[in-house]
């Protein structure tokens, strides 16, 4: 039995409407339809609430559908790098700061009689940003593939 054929005959047994449903679920009512005829799926926080309300178990209602069971496993890889993709995010933006910092110097150094000097050096105020922008972006694509390839 399919997830919407087995909400459905869940529902009914106890004698709840669509609306009475989606209520208990804190969603809308056209969704809760568009499960029961399968136009979409939920995702695994309703379905844990599914699976309570109706006492049934999550193994239940997931095997009971392959292509629900391919959405859920398809949701939680993209969750599976968040701190790493964060990380590389960071390091990007940390570069694209380092790089703003150095134009404006530059611009104010150019642009009034103030020579303001970048502490750290030149090697770091050439290349820092440079490495930190390309290293983020790498490690975002290889994320990306990752996942993909999962």
């Amino acid at each position: 039995m399919v997830f919407g054929e087995k909400l459905k005959t869940e529902r009914k047994r106890k004698g709840w409407s669509q609306e009475e449903l989606a209520e208990k679920l804190y969603v809308s009512r056209q969704s809760v339809s568009k499960w029961e005829n399968g136009q979409n799926y939920p995702g695994i926080e309703i379905i844990i609430k599914v699976s309570d309300l109706f006492e049934v178990t999550i193994d239940e209602l997931l095997r009971s559908d392959e292509e629900l069971t391919r959405k859920v496993i398809k949701d939680s890889k993209q969750l599976a790098y968040p701190r790493l993709k964060a990380a590389f995010d960071v390091l990007f933006l940390i570069g694209i700061v380092l790089l703003a910092i150095k134009l404006g110097v530059l611009a104010l150094n150019k642009l009034t009689s103030l020579e303001v000097g970048l502490v750290g050096g030149r090697f770091f105020w050439n290349f820092a940003s440079l490495i930190l922008m390309v290293g983020g972006g790498i490690g975002s694509g290889i994320l990306k593939e990752k996942y993909r390839e999962d």
